[in-house]
């Protein structure tokens, strides 16, 4: 027959996920030999039965009866009986903590009988009284969904149960029941808990902390959760219970004010603590209780801690010799760096929410409003700070972004191009705020409660927490980015934590990590920050603002001689920035993708330039020629749903003379260079392939003008030329795409984008909030990666590509390649050089 309960003394921190975790770290405190009042534990499998079945699961009523006969035992008095009853807690304990989403029913055992031999026994008739009150709310409110006895009786027909028996049973269930809860099912959505796993009961002997002044509750830290300095953290409460310092109904009193209340207690407090950081070798969160003087341990789990705390902490337990430096590396996170390297508003002050959107690109700015590109870069000139605020971005807003402080979006989510180029820029973004309205005409947004934004109002912009506030909110600078830019070592302890971990994650990683850069400037920051290349180089950034009218010019050739002008104006301007990248980068890798956007994102607006014409005809005016050129263009090349139309290695195969043009320009970069003395390693990329075809043709092209500017010049010209796989053809062919490709780069964007049939732009802010509420998935696939389909996809074509060509270097961009997500693949031990873009 199935094990339903366990003795505190039958267990250990091994079986959390049968014990929960409050079962599982009691019984461990019990092996270890600290004061924890006797208990034991009801299975998670035993509440996963009963959530299916509705029914008791067998034999665990006589099991739980054996193990109460046993706490009787030890205790040396009877559950519930009249003159000296046993008292009992039953709380909930999941494997992942969920503080205060299930339920707790204290004091169980007592009746209209018990509660005066508690009274006499305890020389305390109001704490008897105040237990039994205690008792009652919390049955009424957990068991039978109402508040105090006699309104128990009015609303549900029955007295409040005087069985112990039948009040702990009853708990028990309700425990069980409480995983189900709306808050539960909510707060394990947000934290990504699996909603299968069930929650243990622990079943313990009350210890009471309201007997008096010699009495007390409180919870502590074994370090500081907020900066990581060790020593004993927490609040205490005289004359109380734990529920009454969590709570907040009374103030509690440093911890350190219980050295001189109880000093023996605060002693063994202090030993307590200090064996429970070593044994688990981490920052430890404890709940303890003293009853008339002596000290109960009722709870230990390890702590959560701010980003300061985890590499603070983590540092420290590496220098006392608790932990490994490999180990210390899975004690902080990404993201966690993130919040240290980026401003961020001073928690002391407080801001109205005007919108809520995607988190997009962390950090935290304020600036004044401005509605285009032309706008933010006008008053950066001025040495103003700014918001650029669009209801989505374009490339040709990329002057505005550069300008800006941060990015505001009404459309798009964490892979949308005003996420993805601000990301690249440390730029805050927030996108998808689809409380806002966005009227640029108007140069004003209107939030859904009615408040109207107009041009050059000061708004903060919180970009990891997805937030857009009204007023100014003071800014805290990072330490962090200043050791990041100046590369000084600093005396702060957290700098310090950062400095230690990212030197040692250098030591010991298997992957190059390349940056994503348009520009010297960016490239040489990336080169500053320890960038081992540039993954990506879109060579589309090289063609905006005023760069762009040779592009306009392109589209709009009507004979060969004019296209073939337009090709040669743009060739001086890519050749300039691909020489002034590579002199940056010199001596490491540099992946240049060839033009990959839709040619309609190079042309102004279709609506706009139509509302324009039909303004100025209004007027009586008559239509600048170049605007009704452009309004013809723009209209043959309009596509129904351009970002799977002609796009990437299309435009190459389509366009005559672009990937000749872009070839030629990157192979004269690359002799200048190496005439200069440098050590250029250019790299082709590409786009958006999906079948070999293409990228044979391409790359024959691309093949044939290195050689011509090689015979020409006297330089030989080297460039591998691969593809960035981001459709699920190109994976489901990868090893026919590698007998072309010398590189494969998984665009982990659009691939999710194409194989979950989602527009990036549109679905996170549309449902993705829905469908994680629903349980759809557990979080955006555009963050974490898809294992079992995207990343089934990167699988196969890292396997049958590397079979077809075994030296076939393979790389990952994108937002899981920011996130640092794992992807399961395997390349990163491969033996073989891996990229690690961003995208």
């Amino acid at each position: 027959m199935a094990r339903y309960v366990y003795g505190f003394q039958d267990g250990g921190r091994d079986l959390a996920d049968l014990l929960g975790g409050k079962g599982a770290n009691l019984a461990e405190m019990t092996r270890l030999g600290l004061p924890v009042p006797p208990g034991f534990v009801v299975t998670t499998e035993a509440c996963r039965l009963f959530l299916a079945t509705s029914e008791v699961p067998e034999g665990l009523s006589p099991d739980i009866s054996r193990h109460l006969s046993a706490l009787e035992s030890a205790a040396g008095r009877l559950f519930g009986q009249a003159d000296d009853p046993l008292l009992v807690s039953v709380r909930s304990g999941a494997r992942f903590s969920m503080p205060g989403m299930m339920e707790t029913v204290l004091d169980i055992g007592l009746n209209d009988a018990s509660v005066r031999g508690l009274a006499k026994v305890s020389g305390d008739e109001r704490f008897a009284w105040d237990s039994y009150r205690r008792l009652v709310q919390m049955d009424g409110t957990t068991v039978m969904g109402e508040a105090y006895k006699r309104v128990i009786r009015n609303e549900t027909g029955r007295d409040f149960p005087q069985s112990p028996a039948q009040q702990m049973q009853e708990a028990i269930l309700a425990v069980f029941r409480s995983w189900n809860t709306e808050r539960a099912r909510l707060y394990r959505r947000r934290e990504h808990i699996p909603d299968d796993l069930g929650t243990a009961v622990t079943v313990q002997r009350m210890v009471f902390g309201n007997l008096g002044p010699d009495s007390g509750s409180g919870v502590a830290f074994t370090r500081d959760p907020a900066t990581g300095r060790p020593g004993l953290y927490g609040d205490y409460l005289s004359n109380a219970q734990g529920e009454d310092v969590v709570s907040g109904v009374r103030d509690a009193v440093p911890l350190a004010e219980l050295e001189r209340l109880d000093p023996r207690s605060y002693r063994q407090l202090r030993d307590h603590a200090r064996t429970l950081e070593r044994h688990y070798r981490d920052l430890c969160d404890l709940e303890f209780t003293i009853e008339r003087g002596t000290l109960w341990m009722l709870q230990t789990r390890v702590g959560k801690r701010t980003a300061e705390a985890a590499f603070a902490v983590a540092a420290g337990l590496v220098q006392e010799g608790l932990i490994s430096r490999d180990e210390s590396l899975a004690r902080v996170s990404g993201d966690g760096l993130a919040r240290l390297i980026f401003p961020r508003f001073d928690a002391s002050a407080a801001g109205t929410v005007l919108a809520h959107g995607v988190p997009a690109s962390p950090g935290a700015a304020v600036g004044a409003v401005a509605f285009d590109s032309t706008e933010a870069v006008r008053r950066a000139a001025t040495a103003e700070k700014v918001v650029l605020v669009r209801e989505e971005t374009t490339p040709d807003d990329l002057p505005g972004m550069v300008a800006a402080q941060a990015v505001l979006t009404g459309r798009g989510g964490k892979t949308s191009h005003a996420a993805v180029v601000a990301r690249g820029m440390g730029k805050v973004c927030v996108c998808g705020a689809q409380d806002i309205t966005v009227r640029t005409e108007a140069r004003r947004f209107t939030a859904r409660d009615g408040s109207v934004v107009e041009e050059g109002t000061v708004v903060p912009v919180d970009g990891s927490a997805g937030a857009v506030y009204s007023g100014a909110i003071p800014l805290v600078a990072s330490a962090t980015m200043d050791y990041l830019e100046s590369g000084e070592q600093s005396d702060d302890v957290v700098v310090s934590a950062v400095a230690q971990a990212l030197d040692h994650a250098d030591s010991v990683r298997r992957l190059d990590v390349r940056a994503n850069a348009d520009t010297p400037e960016d490239a040489a920051r990336a080169r500053r920050f320890g960038a081992q290349g540039i993954g990506l180089c879109r060579t589309e950034h090289m063609f905006l603002g005023e760069r762009r009218i040779p592009v306009e010019e392109m589209i709009l050739a009507r004979t060969d001689a004019e296209h073939l002008r337009a090709l040669a104006a743009l060739l001086p301007l890519q050749r300039r920035g691909f020489t002034a990248i590579l002199e940056a980068m010199d001596g490491f890798p540099v992946t240049i993708r060839l033009l990959d956007p839709p040619l309609h994102e190079f042309l102004p607006d279709r609506t706009d330039l139509a509302v324009r014409i039909a303004a100025t005809e209004a007027a009586g005016g008559q239509p600048h020629a170049r605007a009704l050129e452009l309004l013809d263009a723009v209209s043959r090349i309009h596509e129904e749903n351009p970002m799977l139309g002609l796009r990437g290695v299309r435009l190459g195969l389509v366009v005559p003379g672009l990937v000749a043009m872009q070839a030629r320009a990157v192979a004269e970069a690359v002799v200048e260079r190496t005439r200069a003395g440098g050590s250029p390693r250019a790299e082709i990329m590409v786009p958006l392939v999906g079948a070999v075809e293409e990228l044979r043709l391409t790359r024959e092209e691309v093949t044939r003008v290195l050689a011509e500017v090689g015979e020409e010049t006297g330089v030989p010209v080297q460039c591998p030329v691969g593809t960035m796989i981001e459709l699920p053809r190109a994976a489901l062919t990868a090893g026919r795409i590698a007998e072309e490709a010398e590189f494969f780069s998984f665009g982990t964007n659009d691939l999710t984008q194409t194989t979950w049939g989602f527009s990036r732009d549109d679905v996170e802010a549309a449902f993705f909030s829905a469908y994680r509420e629903k349980g759809v998935f557990a979080a955006s696939p555009f963050e974490t990666l898809d294992r079992e389909g995207v990343g089934r996809l990167v699988q196969m074509a890292v396997e049958e590509g590397r079979a077809a060509r075994p030296d076939l270097e393979t790389g990952v961009c994108g937002v899981t390649a920011v996130r640092g997500r794992s992807i399961g693949t395997g390349t990163a031990g491969s033996g073989r050089k891996a990229r690690h873009g961003r995208q």
